[in-house]
């Protein structure tokens, strides 16, 4: 692993005015530079570059960040990668942090593993372009089909030779591990013989790689004089450390760069359906390889686009027959639509017969929306028949219920409802009923998780987390804590994947609670490792400095509460690991962080200029935010613990109107000892803040 101070350099030297020139021709625009967005097509020059903060922003699809993160977006790299990228463009050598053990030891199976597959790969083409049998056979095969050399050439193709252990012999004679060799699945062992042989001979080879170029595994096809009779043609490489069928997408290497300038994606089912499209200059595209659709698949095309295409080959029977990938599609809210070949055609079949510009023209003009589709599919096969309109009408609920956007949503309820000629209401209604009970399935499923990571982590006796004491007056019973914890649930929807909460304050309940965190981890994000004053220890008598961090993590401990935003509680965590090493600056390492989420907020936090000194400062000349922190911090966490407290009172106050619950005497009682609780808490901390609190 690259040590801290390497990343440091590489940070210090990153110019992102010189990163960027280097794919964007950038103009002078008063104190920044603009250009063409490389993430869209833009017409007009949206992609702006702040010299003065080293960052870039498009201000029409949103995609920027730091040097380092343009770079993981633009080359679709890893944030290690990305950190390589810019270390080789500044002549930056690279030192590797000592690994633990146990680290060494997974990392050393991964590339050993990555080592063998890429020597496997070369040797395949070895096979396959210079030798008789390899030319003869495996060239000659490919050939046949129609692919050009440069197509060939380009994916990497290759020949395992009809032999029983001949890539066995040859990664033996080349001193590669027998327990390597065999954990990639090139070779198999017969374990009542002892007698090992190759996995792909006599086969033609698809090597498959990871997004960031890797050789992950390998496809392996019988020749089509082989064929007869065989139900499996394909063979892939078993899973593994390195290798999950169900998150590789064949070509998205190829593919991802293709997908983000054209921001589509085309979804086909095999490897030479891929090969085909690229001859026809179409190389936004990729294969499931014949599997079903899985989530990591279809999280994977979502990293680049929104919009899908899924290309069948087959009749409307196995289109209906795939409607399960396609809802998933439509839940992860991607744009879908469908593009029937015809005559039985595949893309690759097609292909051959058409010219680049028929076959591109085709795919532009025949491209349908899902919904659509399936309303009229469904439509033609219930006729007048009421039972199998019922059923109709249901299908497409279910497809409607999980779409995520409701404007989306919305739209196609209106367009099924006119195709159908039904009264829109009704579909309306039947899809809120089936988002209703998903809703409340996922919610206790949530539950459940959560009840069990309780258990787990605190037993069955400790006390309920988010939980605030007063420290001035007598604690509540165990069970009346309970009842005072911060509601709604974990804001996971609105923040795990979220920027920025400052400046969003609504008019929900939560929204002054969720702004004042915010404002919490802003400082952490600018001050988190700084020293904001000196503390006794009660033990020695020593002074001890107190950094903004710790203290927001004591603060915290001291009334057993968290934050509540995931992504908050995340920097709070790192902020906390890595404070004491040498050069840290949380305000870099953050706005540097290889989760894009993380590093928006951080980026967008930072450079805030409405500043928490500005805040409290009441329209006075105040010194700078980073000479008052042992004045911010204690007030802001005040403001903090006193939204909790409101919060709770909120939500006791709305529970003691339900009538159902004042009718159990003990219950409203309860309620009432845990509301006046509430309400001495609210006036101590009312007190701090210099406010007054009515009764």
């Amino acid at each position: 692993m690259i040590d801290r101070l390497t990343v440091d350099r590489i940070l210090d030297a990153a110019n992102i005015v010189d990163v960027v020139s280097d794919f964007v021709t950038l103009k002078r625009a008063g104190a920044n530079l603009k250009g063409l967005c490389p993430f869209h097509d833009d017409r007009t020059p949206s992609f702006m570059v702040s010299p003065s903060k080293n960052i870039c922003k498009c201000f029409a699809c949103g995609k920027g960040g730091t040097p380092v993160h343009f770079i993981m977006e633009h080359e679709q790299l890893t944030y290690p990668e990305a950190l390589r990228y810019l270390a080789k463009k500044y002549h930056i050598e690279i030192k590797e942090r000592e690994q633990t053990d146990e680290e060494k030891a997974e990392q050393s199976e991964r590339e050993s593993m990555f080592v063998v597959n890429e020597w496997a790969n070369e040797w395949f083409q070895k096979q396959m372009n210079d030798t008789v049998d390899g030319r003869a056979v495996g060239l000659a095969y490919f050939r046949q089909r129609g692919f050009r050399d440069d197509i060939i050439k380009k994916f990497q193709l290759g020949f395992c030779p009809d032999k029983f252990d001949a890539q066995w012999q040859a990664a033996k004679a080349e001193g590669y591990n027998e327990e390597f060799i065999l954990k990639t699945g090139l070779c198999i062992r017969n374990e009542q013989t002892g007698k090992t042989y190759d996995r792909f001979r006599n086969r033609v080879i698809f090597p498959i790689h990871t997004i960031s170029g890797k050789v992950v595994g390998f496809g392996g096809r019988v020749l089509d004089s082989r064929t007869k009779g065989v139900q499996v043609k394909y063979q892939n490489s078993p899973e593994s450390v390195i290798y999950s069928k169900k998150r590789e997408l064949y070509g998205l290497y190829l593919a991802k760069q293709a997908i983000v300038k054209n921001e589509l994606c085309y979804l086909v089912e095999g490897y030479t359906d891929v090969m085909a499209m690229h001859q026809q200059g179409v190389e936004n595209v990729v294969a499931s390889s014949g599997t079903a659709l899985t989530e990591d698949q279809i999280r994977a095309i979502h990293r680049f686009t929104e919009n899908i295409v899924v290309i069948y080959d087959g009749d409307a029977a196995g289109i209906k027959a795939s409607q399960r990938g396609i809802d998933m599609l439509l839940a992860e809210g991607m744009n879908v639509k469908l593009l029937l070949l015809p005559d039985g055609d595949d893309p690759d079949s097609f292909a051959r017969k058409h010219t680049a510009t028929e076959y591109q023209e085709y795919l532009r003009d025949h491209q349908v929306d899902f919904i659509q589709f399936k309303t009229n599919l469904l439509l033609e096969e219930a006729q007048n028949d009421p039972i199998k309109l019922s059923r109709l009408v249901n299908n497409i609920v279910q497809s409607l219920s999980v779409i995520p956007d409701d404007i989306t949503r919305t739209f196609y309820i209106k367009e099924t409802a006119q195709t159908l000629e039904m009264d829109e209401r009704l579909i309306t209604s039947a899809v809120a009923k089936v988002r209703k009970q998903q809703r409340e399935e996922r919610q206790k499923q949530r539950e459940r998780e959560r009840l069990q990571a309780q258990a787990q982590a605190q037993g069955p006796s400790s006390d309920a987390p988010h939980a605030i004491v007063n420290e001035g007056a007598d604690a509540p019973e165990e069970e009346e804590h309970e009842a005072i914890v911060v509601t709604p649930e974990d804001i996971e929807h609105s923040s795990a994947t979220t920027p920025s909460l400052i400046g969003r304050a609504g008019g929900d309940s939560s929204s002054t609670f969720l702004k004042t965190e915010a404002l919490l981890v802003q400082m952490i994000v600018r001050h988190g490792e700084k020293v904001m004053c000196d503390v006794d220890d009660e033990e020695t008598g020593e002074k001890h400095p107190l950094t903004v961090v710790d203290f927001i993590q004591y603060s915290l401990d001291s009334d057993n509460i968290e934050l509540r935003s995931p992504l908050h509680r995340q920097i709070l965590v790192e902020a906390l690991e890595h404070e004491h090493e040498e050069g840290f600056r949380c305000d870099r390492y953050f706005e540097n962080h290889p989760d894009i989420n993380v590093a928006n907020l951080a980026n967008e936090l930072a450079h805030d200029p409405e500043t928490l000194s500005k805040i409290h400062s009441k329209g006075t000349a105040v010194k700078p935010e980073e000479e008052r922190l042992v004045e911010l911090l204690p007030h802001l966490m005040t403001d903090y613990k006193l939204a909790i407290v409101e919060e709770s009172l909120r939500n006791i106050f709305l529970e003691m109107r339900d009538p159902a619950v004042m009718a159990d005497k003990e219950r409203s009682v309860a309620l009432m000892k845990q509301y006046q609780d509430m309400k001495a808490v609210q006036k101590e901390l009312g007190r701090k803040c210099g406010d007054r609190v009515i009764n």
